[in-house]
């Protein structure tokens, strides 16, 4: 294995990110990036070929002892490493995929509508296996053909790929009774819907005390 020293500098993990992006990058060129250097003893790019194996092997995390067990690698550099890799678990960590099968398991993703005093508009995107991929506000104030668009609700479904999307919004009057208005913006994007190939699984009006699906009224 040739040193980092050796390694031509367009070719160096910092320079590799720098032009072409993280992505690009080996496992073993970005801890060499965390790291930085090495040791007399030993090259960063030895070093961090022992550190992949460990987390190769240890599925469940790597541990601050682990690293400081590493030669080459002191308590300096295990805390460096260890606070990245706590940062993109807080940060950038992916979740399990919500899977809706019936309008209660969207209940959760909308619960901070019950107390809200204006009417927002939600589109939930779901993939063709009816998981989760977005969650997004369309319009809030008082809802209308001209603020609750088609395009503006379909936009993000295109680009999520989504297969369908679930359509939430709040009564902050407390009734669950959809209004002429809501029956009609349901079949506008149902009919939108169709036109692209995103359908529209259901529309849900949620309360402070309960809910009710279009869907299941018989309105979709």
């Amino acid at each position: 294995m040739r040193k980092m020293k050796d390694v031509p500098l367009q070719d160096r993990p910092r320079e590799k990110i720098a032009k072409r992006g993280v992505s690009a990058l080996s496992d073993n060129e970005l801890i060499e990036a965390i790291i930085g250097r090495g040791t007399r003893a030993k090259d960063v790019r030895m070093i961090s070929q022992e550190i992949c194996g460990i987390l190769r092997d240890r599925r469940q995390g790597i541990r601050y002892e682990d690293l400081c067990a590493i030669g080459g690698i002191g308590p300096g550099k295990a805390s460096q490493i260890m606070a990245c890799f706590e940062m993109g678990r807080r940060y950038f960590e992916t979740a399990p995929a919500s899977r809706v099968t019936k309008p209660e398991d969207i209940l959760p993703l909308v619960a901070h509508l019950r107390d809200k005093r204006q009417e927002h508009f939600i589109c939930i995107t779901l993939n063709g296996a009816g998981e989760v991929l977005g969650n997004r506000v369309i319009t809030v104030g008082l809802l209308n053909h001209s603020l609750v668009h088609p395009r503006e609700v379909f936009a993000d479904a295109i680009t999520d790929r989504a297969a369908s999307v679930i359509c939430v919004h709040n009564h902050p009057s407390g009734s669950l009774e959809p209004s002429s208005q809501d029956i009609a913006i349901t079949a506008q994007l149902k009919e939108a819907g169709s036109l692209i190939g995103i359908q529209l699984v259901d529309h849900v009006i949620v309360t402070k005390t309960g809910h009710l699906s279009l869907r299941e009224r018989g309105l979709i």
